[in-house]
């Protein structure tokens, strides 16, 4: 019985409290990420994008912690961060990339695509306690989508979505 309270004692290297102000941060940075997509009626949009930022701060933590473990001390083993970094990248990568189409000569889903790797990226500086990365990558994501759009369309380079029918000028969606 002792070893298995022993096995649900936290054993973290980071204090929970830490663990849950990182993993708060990217819930509420990839909301911040994904309102304008919502807003744009997009298929990735707020939940998608909470979903994606938690994730890569998870998996952020994740690897902080394995290479902290004592098991992972030895000198046979070796740790390597980057590929986090490129795990993370290619896997949200693959998940964008199903948001891009190509329907009547128009591309589709670029903007929602890029918005989900900003949003991966943004989770892993938040899960690794980057605070000023992540918070900066979220505030100039956040201002590239809801200014531009308003830029491109006042500036009739992009015609306003029509709510009704569900069709939209935009190319890059």
């Amino acid at each position: 019985m002792d070893a298995l309270l022993a096995e649900f004692t936290p054993q973290t290297t980071l204090q929970w409290q830490v663990i849950a102000a990182r993993l708060a941060m990217a819930v509420l940075l990839g909301g911040i990420l994904g309102f304008e997509r919502e807003m744009a009626d997009r298929p990735a949009g707020l939940r998608t994008h909470m979903l994606v930022c938690l994730a890569s701060a998870v998996f952020a933590i994740i690897a902080l912690e394995i290479v902290a473990m004592p098991i992972f001390s030895d000198d046979q083993v070796k740790a390597d961060p980057i590929r986090l970094v490129e795990a993370i990248t290619a896997g949200v990568a693959f998940l964008a990339a199903g948001f891009i189409i190509f329907k009547r000569g128009e591309i589709r889903g670029l903007t929602t695509g890029a918005g989900m790797w900003l949003a991966s990226a943004t989770g892993l500086a938040a899960g690794l306690g980057l605070w000023v990365i992540a918070g900066l990558a979220c505030f100039l994501g956040a201002l590239v989508l809801a200014l531009m759009q308003r830029l491109e369309t006042g500036l009739e380079l992009k015609k306003p979505k029509d709510k009704g029918n569900g069709q939209s000028g935009s190319k890059d969606g």
